[in-house]
């Protein structure tokens, strides 16, 4: 193939890479991701870059740890300058789009796409900050609570249903243009982003999708609620307000199973926009990336949603199909940091500029046969935590260090639910120190804690002031310009008609 590829990157948040092994579980009803991962680069052990939703997304996006980004939490600007995978790929030509969400906080809702299909569901200000300042002060009406294992159920519609259910018609819609607009000859290659906002919680699921999971054998956590739990747990526990609520065995049940359903909700919009890119003989030409943000802990160790760097929290699916790409199963610990240098090293477009402040490694490499030895990085600086926190994923082992609580260390293989820290064994006092040095070379922890505080203070100013007087949203408000839609007088009715069938002449 000569021209640049198509892309597609279809997006879901909150997705456990846990259930992800090699492709969808088996007991998944995911018939369409599964025949996806056939042909895919399949990468088993996948991070975010943190367990949060904008600052895994920014990350994710610019190929930049928070750190860098700067975008710390849910309500931290995501600045106008840093370069992200759409500029890129729109600097050499390609045409850029977002469908759905990627909780952009901050007066710019595009950071390179030149067309956004939907609005967010999520606020873009800074409403959303969390305050060092008053460690263990619960912001009530947005944080996490308990309710959605509580309240988990079915329902036909809900709020995110809504949400996911445009965002596909919408990205539906888009496919159908490109394959209109774009001469087989002399077309621009396109990169169409379609973000959605499932399985994230609540725990609500369509009935068609939950009959599915009706007697699965995966409805309880493999380990419950510890006796004990680290100092960073007991804050996750203490800012969902989980001492508030009754969480029963049934409660856990459901929530899992209509986390399951939602999946096989998802499977279904994959399905459509898969059909559609062959329906339009465009398939061959397009890579297609499935990844999520971060995962959902799902009771394990009985801790939900995210926040973490366990196993349920951090690790991801990612997978590639398409054209070059040589599908297989790739086992060495991969991040959500990689997807912007791998996206512009298959499209063929160099970013040698501003690789120096990089985080992530092109894994066509990998893909190719090529063997990593680069360790896998994280950070975590936003609600529950009284103090930044990050890990390094490397071989078999996972390293957590945080100022204020004592270090973990994991082996993953022999230990792969992490119940076992082994920091404190003196027979593991080499690995340790060699983490630490890693650790020390890479981040300063009382910068990063003061570059978070300042920036924590400064949004809390602005946000309260910004909702003094006349407001002015920086929500994301999609246009249509219903002139230029269907038929209107300006335009040749015989002309439209065959400019907007595909194919043409059959």
């Amino acid at each position: 193939m000569t021209q640049k590829p198509n892309i597609l990157i279809i997006m879901v948040d909150q997705l456990n890479g846990k259930f992800f092994p090699d492709g969808p579980a088996d007991f998944l009803h995911a018939p369409h991701l599964k025949a996806l991962a056939t042909r895919s680069a399949r990468f088993r052990n996948n991070y975010t870059s943190s367990p949060l939703c904008a600052p895994a997304r920014a990350s994710f996006m610019a190929g930049q740890l928070p750190s860098r980004t700067r975008v710390y939490d849910n309500a931290a600007e995501y600045v106008s300058s840093i370069p992200t995978f759409a500029h890129h790929l729109r600097r050499a030509g390609y045409y850029t789009a977002l469908s759905g969400k990627m909780h952009f906080v901050g007066p710019d809702q595009l950071h390179g796409f030149e067309d956004r299909l939907t609005t967010d569901i999520y606020p873009a200000d800074f409403g959303w900050t969390p305050d060092y300042r008053k460690p263990g002060e619960r912001i009530d009406w947005w944080y996490h609570n308990m309710g959605s294992v509580t309240g988990a159920g079915v329902a036909e519609i809900t709020n995110q249903m809504e949400y996911d259910d445009e965002v596909a018609f919408l990205a539906n819609q888009k496919i159908y243009q490109l394959s209109r607009e774009n001469d087989d000859k002399d077309r621009r290659p396109w990169c169409v982003t379609v973000s959605f906002t499932h399985p994230h919680d609540p725990y609500v699921a369509r009935k068609k999708y939950w009959d599915l999971y009706e007697g699965c054998e995966h409805l309880t956590p493999e380990i419950g609620m510890l006796e004990k739990q680290d100092p960073h747990s007991e804050r996750i526990l203490k800012s969902c307000d989980y001492a508030s609520f009754d969480i029963t065995d049934e409660n856990v049940r459901r929530s899992r199973q209509a986390y399951f359903a939602n999946i096989s909700y998802l499977d279904d919009k994959v399905g459509e926009l898969i059909d559609t890119l062959t329906r339009t003989r465009q398939l061959d030409d397009t890579l297609i990336f499935f990844c999520s943000d971060h995962g959902d802990m799902l009771g394990e160790r009985g801790l939900w949603f995210k926040m973490n760097f366990f196993e349920g929290s951090a690790r991801v699916p990612l997978m590639i199909a398409g054209p070059g790409i040589t599908a297989g199963l790739h086992v060495t610990p991969t991040s959500n940091l990689d997807v912007t240098p791998t996206l512009c090293d298959l499209a063929g477009i160099s970013i040698d500029e501003i690789m120096p402040w990089t985080d992530g490694i092109s894994l066509k490499g990998m893909i190719d046969g090529a063997v990593r030895t680069a360790p896998v990085l994280m950070e975590y600086a936003a609600e529950a935590s009284y103090a930044p926190l990050v890990g390094i994923r490397e071989g078999k082992w996972k390293y957590v260090h945080c100022e204020l609580d004592p270090e973990q260390l994991f082996d993953l293989e022999s230990d792969p639910l992490e119940l076992e820290n082994l920091a404190a064994d003196p027979a593991h006092a080499d690995v340790l120190a060699g983490f630490r040095a890693r650790r020390e070379a890479r981040w300063n922890m009382a910068e990063f804690d003061a570059a978070v505080r300042e920036s924590q203070a400064r949004r809390w100013v602005v946000y309260e002031a910004l909702r003094n007087g006349a407001y002015f949203p920086w929500d994301y408000q999609p246009l249509q310009k219903a002139s230029e839609r269907y038929m209107r007088n300006h335009m040749n009715l015989d002309n439209l008609e065959e400019s907007k069938r595909y194919p043409r002449g059959e």
